[in-house]
Parts: structure tokens; sequence; C-alpha cells
């Protein structure tokens, strides 16, 4: 059997996909992930065995540059995605029997596409439960494109997002499916999401409720185990004193990222902890040469946050479960699209703290790291470590995968 993998995004949207990947390959499947071409995927892929096909431009350049939140050239970085589908990514499938495919609207929509002019199975996966239609949440605004905030009706809200939808990639999508011979299509959302989409998060951290709207079948996270070991040095600073808290913004550009380390690094020193400062897309550094500080790059998450007395970062699907997996307290500070959910169910759960909007200061993060490094909140993250840790969500959905196209 062969499977295609398509996604478009930052290291959360990669690296699941690597895992899901990493499962098939076992039970006998022939994979290949079309990925953006940025150095880190390829290495990452290539580290674990896994077939990658470049596909769009690289995405470091796109997040660290762009204003976040503008709509400036969003039109123009849709189309190349969107034809990106329909070109690299349907060669890449040719001779599949399925396509999964995760990202944004363009990437999904032009994926099933190339499926649909292949005649292969399509998989809709998310990552996040935001961008689900939902009566019990408001749809996320798009760019450009904000919701009236006087409508309080979820179902109206969201059938109003299929036509912002519609607005912004319907002609797009249609322009592209009639050079291949294929039908228009008059809903793009519900046509990318189809029916019955897959929710690749955990149930005890991110519970869908169930509702009439749409079949979401939730397989757990989809995680890639990592066993690579932690540098010589990190260890070392490690087994040298107190644990320290470990803070880190993954693939967000901060501004300005000085401020950042600074206020982080101020308030962990002020509850007692040494510092972990991960550098990320945003090139945090150290703001001085005490020795109670330590910077790393590309790491292993999985066994750091097991050595660590907190985690403080940006709330993303991927760093949230993998801190929750490793039983570390969190403090979230959310910067934009599902990262306030996380937040929020990270302080629902007990397992943390939720910081109140996305710049803090030294105080802001002062008070929300008391509450994550009270003995309770290590007793609850403990806990809930527990539930979590053993789901296999990639091997749920590479059986379910390959149990609806064999």
């Amino acid at each position: 059997m062969r499977v295609a993998l398509t996604t478009y995004g930052a290291r959360g949207s990669v690296e699941p996909m690597a895992g899901l990947a990493v499962r098939l390959r076992e039970f006998g499947a022939q994979v290949r992930v079309c990925a953006p071409p940025d150095e880190e995927f390829a290495n990452r892929l290539a580290e674990v065995g896994v077939e990658m096909v470049p596909t769009g431009r690289p995405v470091r350049p796109l997040v660290t540059t762009v204003q976040p939140g503008s709509a400036v050239g969003i039109a123009q970085r849709a189309a190349e995605l969107m034809a990106a589908q329909f070109d690299t990514v349907a060669a890449a499938a040719e001779g599949c029997d399925a396509l999964v495919a995760t990202g944004p609207l363009p990437v999904t929509a032009g994926a099933r596409s190339a499926a649909e002019k292949l005649g292969i199975r399509y998989v809709h996966v998310s990552h996040q439960p935001v961008s689900l239609p939902s009566p019990y949440r408001r749809p996320p605004a798009r760019r450009g494109q904000p919701l009236p905030e006087d409508v309080t009706d979820n179902r109206a809200l969201w059938n109003l997002d299929a036509q912002i939808a519609n607005t912004m990639f319907g002609e797009m999508l249609n322009t592209q499916r009639a050079s291949a011979g294929l039908p228009p299509v008059d809903n793009v959302r519900d046509y990318a999401f189809t029916d019955h989409p897959w929710l690749a998060t955990d149930p005890t951290l991110d519970p869908w409720p169930e509702s009439a709207d749409l079949g979401v079948v939730q397989t757990g996270a989809w995680v890639l185990t990592d066993d690579r070991p932690l540098p010589a040095e990190l260890a070392a600073f490690l087994d040298a004193g107190r644990q320290p808290v470990y803070v880190g913004f993954g693939s967000m550009p901060v501004r300005p990222p000085e401020d950042f380390a600074r206020v982080a690094v101020e308030a962990i020193r002020a509850q007692g902890h040494r510092v972990i400062v991960g550098r990320g897309w945003a090139d945090l550094a150290l703001i001085d040469d005490q020795d109670d500080c330590f910077v790393v790059g590309e790491v292993n998450h999985q066994a750091l946050f097991g050595r660590v007395a907190a985690v403080v970062h940006h709330g993303s699907a991927g760093t949230t479960t993998t801190a929750t997996r490793a039983g570390a307290p969190q403090v979230v500070v959310p910067q934009g699209a599902d990262q306030p959910y996380w937040a929020g169910r990270v302080a629902d759960l007990g397992i943390g703290a939720a910081h109140d909007g996305p710049t803090p200061t030294t105080e802001s993060l002062s008070a929300a790291l008391k509450t994550a490094l009270t003995s309770e909140t290590r007793a609850r993250a403990a806990t809930v470590a527990g539930t979590v840790r053993d789901a296999d969500g990639a091997t749920a959905a590479a059986k379910l995968l390959l149990g609806a196209v064999g």
C-alpha cells in the first residue's frame, strides 16, 4: 500500500505527519511526505527515514517577515500553495492509495482536488480543534476578514465563515479545478474538511464535544517518538543545580525578542530557578553572562521537558501536548491562532497557568509562574500525564487509514 501525506506550516504541522508516516511504514506501507523545503524539516524527516517531497516556499522566512495577522500578499501565497497541490503533490500521490492532508485551506482544498482527480481516498486532518465547525465556539477570524462582534449565534458565524472562505478562495480553487478537468465546488471549506475530518489531538487534553454538525473522528495526538540524546553540555547544566524552567516560543516571531527574553529570565529568576532559553524562530538569546542560564537550539523536547520545573511557551498544539505528556507544569503565553484555546485547557486542567495576553511583563509572568510552580500544580500535571502518555494516536490513525483503503 502507498500513502502520500501533505502539509504546509511550521514544525507543529510537519512533526505529527512524520509521526504518522513512521507508523504507516511500520505496518508495511510505502509513505512520502510533501512538506515545505525548510532545511530543518528535511533533516527531521531524513532522521526518521521518511521520504520528503519539497513543496512550496520555505516557511520560516514567511513566518519571520510577515506581520502577524497581516493580509498583505495572502492571495498570492494562497494561489501558490494551492497550485503546488495540483502540481507537486498530485505528482507525488500518483499511484498511491490515499492522500492525507493538513494545513491552511488552500492546501487542503487543493489536496482533496488532487485526490479526486487521481481517484484515491482523501483524509483531512486537523491538529487543533478551533478551525473545525462547532456550535460550541466561534470560528477564528480569517486574515483581513473580521467577524461581527455583535453576532453570538455560533452556527450563523460558521456559515459566515464558509462564505468568507468562498470569497477568498472559491474562484482560485475552481480555476485550478477547471484546468484539471474537475467540476466547480460551491463550498470550499466544507469540501476541504469533508463530513468526517480527523482530529489528531488527545481527548483528555482536547475533548471534542459531540454535535450533529460534523462527524469528527478523533484519533489521538500523532506523536513522533524522539530518542535523540540531549547534548552533553545541556545534560551537564541540568545536573549542575536546581531544576531550571524552560522558556521558548517555537516558530512564533515574538517581537521584540530581546524584551521577551529579558522578561522571561527575570521572572524565572524571581522564583529562584535557573533558566533554559529555547532560541526558536524568534532567535531568543541570553540577556547576560550569568551561569544560571543556558540557551538551546533544536533539541529533544520529550527528554528535556521531563527534567525541568516548568515550561513557559506559546501554546501550540505540539508543545502543549509534549509538556503535558512529560508531566511538566506549564505557563502558556498565547500569541494567536489556536494558542488561547490551549492556554485555557492548561488552566482548566490545573496543569499550569494561562497568561492574560501575548505580551508578558516581569510581574505578570512571575504571577503565572507562582501558580505553575506550586506542589499542587506539579501533582496535577503528573496525574494528567499518566492519562495521556501511553496514548498512541499515530498508531490508531495508521490502522484506521490502512483498514479503510486495504
